[in-house]
């Protein structure tokens, strides 16, 4: 992977999905100051992991191993939660948006981080 421009595209889909989570956290952050206590640590979380896939982005674009498990591992949780998310009738949002953020992104994310064919081929 190191003649791939892969990792850096990673980076910029992790930035932008971190950039999502960040707002996320930073419009939960009123609804803690109005009096719903809970809200600050879910912002906090956001934040948090916002953090994570900045971080975890650089890693990649030095081309480290053990960010790009991490963030194919965090990927295929957020499709996972996503997905169950839009099968569950609990009034989440099934809009474009919606669809393209919480499964597009992370899934052209762990299609960009996979190994090539050619390197699964050589250890069996």
């Amino acid at each position: 992977m190191r003649d791939s421009s892969k990792p850096e595209a990673a980076f910029v889909l992790l930035l932008l999905q971190a950039l999502f989570w960040m707002a996320a956290g930073i419009s939960a952050i009123p609804f803690a100051v109005g009096g719903e206590v809970f809200m600050l640590a879910l912002a906090m979380g956001s934040l948090l992991l916002a953090l994570g896939a900045c971080l975890l982005g650089i890693g990649i674009v030095w081309r480290r191993r053990w960010p790009r498990r991490l963030a194919m591992g965090l990927e295929v949780l957020c499709l996972a939660g996503s997905l169950l998310l839009l099968a569950l009738p609990v009034g989440a949002n099934h809009g474009l948006v919606s669809w393209m953020v919480n499964v597009v992104l992370p899934a052209a994310v762990i299609l960009l981080l996979r190994k090539p064919a050619s390197e699964v081929r050589a250890f069996n």
